[in-house]
C-alpha cells in the first residue's frame, strides 16, 4: 500500500532531509513524498529537484494549511499522510498503518501515528510516549531510540493524536483539506476532525505500533510574514463550540480505542461543558 506523504517546510533543510531519509530507510513500501516549500529556500529546492521529489513552493510563508493543500493536489495515491518536517519515522511505521486500513471495509477513517517525544506533552503525556532521545539533530541519540522504541507499552488511542494522520484522498478532497482560515496552522487539526465528523467519519484512531520520534519544531508556523491566528477562537466562532468540548465529548480523545464513535453521551458533564462552551461562544461573538 502506497501513501502520498505531504510535508510543509520553512527554512528547515537539515530536519527535512533527516525526515525524508528516515521515511526512505524505514518504510516497508515505496511512498510518494511531496513537499511544500514556504518562502525562498534554494538549498531545499535543489535537494528536492536533484532527488526527483515533487514539491510546490510559495514566495512567502503562506502557512501550514495553504501549503499542505497545494502540495496535496500533486498526490497520485489513494491515501494522504500529512507529516511535519522534524520527525524520524521508525521501522515498519507504514506496515502497521496499512494493516489498520485493511481492517476496514470503507474509507471513512482518520488514523494517526504514535509520537515519541522528549516533551511531556499535553494532559500529562496522555497523547504520546515521553522518552528523551534529544531535542535537536546534534544531540539526537538514534541508537537509544532504536533499542527502546518497541518496548514501550501504549494503547491504541481513541480520538487519535493529530499529525501524522492518514485519510483517504476522496475524503480529503470532499472536505477541502485543511481550512485555510486557520493559517498558519493552530487548531487546523480539530477543525479537520470536525469536518470529517460531519461527513460521517466515526473512526478516529491512533495506532500504537506505528511510531515516530518528533523533535517538536514548529518552523512552518513561526514566521512574521504570516499573521498568527487565534485558532481556538476561530474554531469556537465557526462551529459554535470550543475545541475542548468537541475533543472531550465527540472524539473522547485520549482514552483507549474501543471502536467507532457514536453520538456524545448527554450526561451532567456534557451539559455542564455545553453551557460553558456556549457562554464562551456568545462572549466571543459579542466582543470579537
Amino acid at each position: 500500500m502506497n501513501f502520498s506523504i505531504i510535508i510543509p517546510t520553512f527554512q528547515n533543510f537539515d530536519f527535512l532531509k533527516f525526515t525524508i531519509d528516515s521515511i526512505n530507510k524505514n518504510s516497508s513500501h515505496k511512498h510518494e513524498i511531496i513537499v511544500h516549500i514556504n518562502g525562498k529556500d534554494q538549498l531545499t529546492e535543489n535537494y528536492l529537484t536533484n532527488n526527483n521529489y515533487k514539491f510546490t513552493q510559495s514566495e512567502k510563508n503562506i502557512g501550514l494549511c495553504s501549503g499542505v493543500n497545494l502540495a496535496a493536489k500533486l498526490s497520485t495515491h489513494d491515501y494522504i499522510l500529512y507529516a511535519h518536517d522534524d520527525m524520524y519515522f521508525l521501522p515498519k511505521w507504514d506496515e502497521y498503518l496499512a494493516n489498520e486500513v485493511n481492517i476496514h471495509k470503507h474509507n471513512k477513517f482518520y488514523l494517526s501515528m504514535t509520537q515519541i517525544s522528549h516533551t511531556i506533552g499535553e494532559k500529562g503525556n496522555v497523547q504520546h510516549i515521553h522518552f528523551n532521545c534529544g531535542d535537536s539533530l546534534k544531540n539526537f541519540d538514534l541508537d537509544k531510540l532504536l533499542n527502546e522504541y518497541e518496548k514501550f507499552e501504549f494503547r491504541d488511542l481513541q480520538g487519535s493524536h493529530w499529525a501524522p494522520h492518514l485519510i483517504h484522498k476522496s475524503i480529503w478532497n470532499k472536505v477541502g483539506g485543511f481550512s485555510e482560515e486557520f493559517n498558519p496552522g493552530f487548531a487546523s487539526d480539530p477543525d479537520l476532525n470536525m469536518k470529517l465528523w460531519n461527513e460521517g467519519v466515526r473512526i478516529f484512531k491512533g495506532v500504537s505500533k506505528s511510531r515516530l520520534y518528533h523533535f517538536g519544531s514548529v518552523t512552518t508556523r513561526n514566521n512574521k510574514n504570516v499573521t498568527p491566528n487565534n485558532g481556538k477562537k476561530t474554531f469556537l466562532l465557526k462551529w459554535k463550540m470550543s475545541i475542548e468540548f468537541f475533543t472531550t465529548h465527540y472524539l473522547r480523545r485520549g482514552g483507549v480505542y474501543n471502536g467507532p464513535l457514536d453520538e456524545p453521551y448527554k450526561n451532567f458533564f456534557y451539559y455542564k461543558d455545553f453551557l460553558i462552551s456556549k457562554i464562551k461562544f456568545y462572549l466571543n461573538r459579542i466582543f470579537r
